[in-house]
């Protein structure tokens, strides 16, 4: 085993903070996956986001699987007075979310610029071991090379100062960027090492808004991403490229809260690569699984639809686990499997008109509760009539909170105060129980089954139900 002397960092600065998106009702499930995966303290939610501080790396931040997005997060403040207040007011408001801070807007793109170097340098490292050389390089090809990279090194910092002296030169021109420009060549001299602060001002980035609740009804996304750009450019110097940028900086205003952030990847973790045929959610299926406590097992797949199964045949082969997992062409009614065979069984009960409420969905959990051991779990995603039909009650109506409960009224967004905040990042597993109470209130077990979880979460048009339950018997005995 080699040893290696110190060197960079595996991971970002001490102290660096995350925010991630999530589908309304995975919150807590994010909340327990970056405690768990990243060790990641500080932990608190908002509605369809979730707010961390790691030291993880890139590789580690890209295992997250109940996360849609992952952003680094530069601002995190309360929301923009709008009643009573002009546009202009507003305007000046978001200019001071750079103008008053700048050197938390340098800190955040050092952190930034840091994760992708040591990203790069780990993916080369790992090529190299992956290739090593079949022969020893001789020492007179080593000292070429050098000369050879240190010649190049020479002409790319020739060419960095014309360009350097170019943009200079514009920028005189510009007048007005003049001391702001001062004032960033200041604020360059403290950030990180690992960060060519030469290419600082060469940046090119693009503004990406949301704006909802009362403050969307002032202002347009348009006119948010039009001023802080200008802002950007005339701290700065970057440059907007709204095609190709090095950088996209996320800003979402609401009623709640005003949370600016660097997107960490521009493809979103959700995407997974080796889904070639979209299904479920992954968001969600990974949601499902997690709750089931899998282990090791051997996994079996059923369907009886054609076309589903080989949908699901592509994706195990874009995973490399077609070797891993057996598909069968069944109805869920009559699984060919013994009696108390299977520990775990995760299933999307279908949402269509083709499947019948009532007697189809009472036979599919009776051949579930058939062949599930004693002691096993099934996890469901059920839709609000599956739900209602299973309780025997009508079903609720209207928008789901993040944690099951129902708000006020329509677009309402649920937020904690600081001392909720900070019981929810203490007292992740309670507020597990004590957010789904409602929703597991009045659910009667289904013969051996016994309801044990339940989450209220969305499917984007609709809403539906994740349900877990126990198999705490076996009927007939």
């Amino acid at each position: 085993m080699a040893v290696v002397s110190a060197g960079p960092r595996s991971g970002p600065a001490p102290g660096a903070h995350f925010f991630c998106t999530a589908g309304r009702g995975l919150e807590p499930f994010l909340m327990r996956e970056v405690r768990e995966r990243l060790a990641a303290t500080q932990v608190e939610y908002i509605s369809g986001k979730v707010f961390f501080t790691t030291c993880s790396d890139l590789n580690m931040l890209k295992q997250l699987k109940s996360a849609e997005r992952l952003f680094l997060l530069i601002k995190k403040q309360l929301p923009f007075p709008v009643s009573s207040v002009s546009k202009g007011k507003i305007f000046n408001e978001l200019q001071r979310l750079i103008n008053d801070d700048p050197e938390s807007w340098l800190n955040a793109i050092s952190i930034w610029k840091n994760l992708l170097e040591l990203d790069a340098k780990k993916e080369k490292l790992s090529h190299k071991n992956a290739n090593p050389l079949k022969r020893k390089v001789g020492e007179d090809d080593i000292t070429a090379k050098k000369l050879k990279t240190e010649q190049i090194q020479d002409i790319q910092e020739t060419k960095e100062c014309q360009l350097e002296k170019q943009i200079e030169e514009k920028i005189l021109e510009q007048g007005n960027f003049i001391t702001e420009g001062e004032k960033f060549q200041e604020l360059q001299n403290d950030v990180t090492e690992a960060v060519d602060t030469r290419n600082q001002t060469n940046l090119t980035f693009r503004v990406s808004c949301r704006c909802s609740g009362a403050i969307a009804k002032t202002i347009t996304a348009q006119e948010v991403g039009r001023v802080i750009g200008i802002t950007l450019m005339k701290q700065f110097g970057w440059k907007a490229d709204l095609r190709n940028p090095n950088l996209e900086i996320f800003i979402h205003l609401s009623d709640i809260y005003s949370v600016l952030g660097i997107p960490v990847f521009r493809v979103p973790l959700a995407c997974r690569a080796y889904i070639k045929t979209a299904g479920l959610r992954s968001t969600i299926a990974w949601a499902m699984a997690s709750l089931a406590e899998i282990k090791d097992v051997y996994y079996v797949g059923a369907d009886v639809s054609d076309s589903q199964l080989s949908g699901a045949y592509d994706n195990l082969r874009a995973a490399g686990l077609e070797d891993k997992i057996e598909l069968l062409k069944v109805s869920v009614t009559e699984l060919p499997l013994p009696s108390e065979s299977i520990d775990i069984i995760i299933s999307d009960i279908p949402f269509g008109k083709k499947f019948k409420l009532g007697k189809d969905i009472k036979r599919t959990l009776q051949e579930m509760e058939r062949v599930l051991r004693v002691g096993g779990t099934i996890v469901l995603l059920l839709s609000e009539d599956h739900h209602k039909h299973l309780k025997g009650g009508e079903a609720r109506s209207g928008p789901l909170n993040s944690l099951g409960g129902h708000t006020e009224e329509p677009g309402g967004e649920e937020c904690l105060t600081p001392a909720e905040k900070a019981a929810v990042s203490e007292l992740v597993p309670s507020s597990f129980t004590a957010g789904n109470q409602e929703c597991l209130d009045g659910m009667p077990p289904l013969g051996s089954l016994v309801p044990v979880d339940c989450y209220r979460v969305s499917l984007g048009k609709t809403d539906a139900l994740i349900s877990k339950y126990k198999k705490a018997y076996s009927p007939g005995r």
